[in-house]
């Protein structure tokens, strides 16, 4: 197919396997500058779908950047809530959610790590109400990428910016199965294999799971009432949606206060425009109480004291290392795909969705239960070919989940 051919059969998918969208819904969609040929094809599909109204809100890299070179710095621990409030009442009334990635993840590098942190934590107190919308389900929603040049080039620095950018498309084509002679199809198959494993490890009802390999020894105890999930999922209004595209995961939530021991990074996190490699930190009783990083230290050091649920765990997530992610042997430095490479946590917010009851029960109720509650949910990878995995019975007796960083 021409490259025009494959973008357009993304657009599908976004449309109708990554959001499901029904006729008469409307749609907010957000993209950097550079995604616009995608968000036209999202645009035209989505109408096709019955869609009343696509509003799309575009981002630039280089006046993201102006801001932490120009603006003054009091300007840091301002956010946009005006914004973000008309978004929460969308989603509210019904509206969709689509997000293209493909931003710089290298962009904020070299700027102060202090504004860094203020902007973050003002924006993600800003966003809060629209954002509990979207991990509670109430909505269908989902995530695509765009081959921006600045993600090309940070990917493949030893190629011209047309041929890296040529390579970035191949790698996100296929790892969202629009190389496949029919996607949608096959997306239902990815589905179906994701909802057995699911299925399997619910039954299972592991009390933790140990995760084990260089650098980590980790305890990972699960809320009472835990889900696994993973793949296509009914949201709140009825509707059937792929929250990632790519997705290679499953996943459930952690007990806040029952997390222990080491664990090492496997792949950097690019956060907020901050690459933090090498991450290596030290959980006691749930909390992160060491934490190091060969670069992006003192960013990591301003993530984890955003609040207290910050140095906690809202989700584990398995991943085998042979996901076609993982196979494709890149690193991508952007987390919607290397957390499909590879099993991974995240520090903060839990979803409800992952526990019995979750989306109905109080704040205190799931408090008691184990969920950990952050302005912050960040996903950083743990998982490679030299990690095992156990899944522990409350009994104390174990048994292998997987080998290798592959299921048993």
């Amino acid at each position: 197919m021409t490259h025009e051919a494959r973008l357009d059969l993304l657009g599908q998918v976004a449309v109708n396997v990554g959001l499901g969208l029904r006729p008469g819904q409307e749609l907010v969609l957000t993209a950097p500058l550079d995604a616009v040929p995608l968000v036209r094809r999202i645009t035209e599909h989505a109408y096709k779908a019955g869609a009343s109204l696509v509003t799309t809100l575009l981002s630039d890299d280089q006046a993201a950047l102006a801001r932490y070179q120009h603006a003054p710095t009091e300007a840091f621990d301002y956010a946009p809530a005006w914004l973000f409030k008309g978004m929460a009442e969308a989603y509210s009334g019904g509206a969709a959610r689509l997000a293209i990635g493909g931003d710089n993840p290298a962009l904020l590098a070299d700027q102060d790590p202090d504004k860094v942190s203020r902007a973050n934590r003002a924006r993600s107190v800003a966003y809060r109400p629209a954002l509990e919308l979207i991990t509670n389900f109430d909505i269908n929603w989902s995530i695509v990428s765009y081959a921006t040049p600045a993600w090309a080039a940070l990917m493949f620095p030893d190629l011209s910016a047309e041929a890296a950018v040529a390579k970035l498309w191949d790698a996100i084509f296929a790892a969202s199965r629009i190389d496949r002679d029919d996607p949608v199809a096959a997306w239902a198959e990815h589905n179906a294999a994701l909802h057995a494993r699911t299925t399997h490890l619910n039954a299972k009802r592991y009390d933790a799971l140990h995760f084990t390999g260089p650098g980590t020894d980790l305890r990972v105890g699960l809320s009472e009432g835990h889900l696994w999930l993973g793949g296509a999922e009914r949201a709140k209004n009825g509707i059937v949606c792929n929250p990632n595209i790519p997705s290679e995961e499953v996943f459930t939530t952690p007990h806040l206060a029952h997390v222990d021991g080491l664990v090492r990074s496997t792949k950097p996190l690019s956060y907020g425009g901050t690459l933090i490699q090498d991450i290596a930190v030290r959980f006691q009783d749930g909390r992160i109480v060491d934490a190091t990083a060969s670069a992006g230290q003192s960013v990591l050091h301003k993530v984890l004291d955003t609040d207290d649920g910050a140095r906690r765990l809202g989700e584990v997530a398995l991943v085998p290392n042979s996901s076609p992610i993982s196979a494709s042997g890149l690193l991508f430095y952007n987390t919607l795909y290397d957390e499909n490479a590879a099993s991974h946590i995240a520090i903060g917010q839990a979803y409800r969705t992952c526990l019995e009851g979750g989306t109905t029960a109080s704040d205190e109720e799931l408090a008691r239960r184990g969920a950990n509650t952050s302005l912050i949910h960040i996903d950083w990878m743990i998982g490679s070919g030299q990690v095992d995995v156990d899944g522990v019975r409350t009994d104390g007796s174990r048994e292998p989940v997987m080998r290798a960083g592959e299921w048993v």
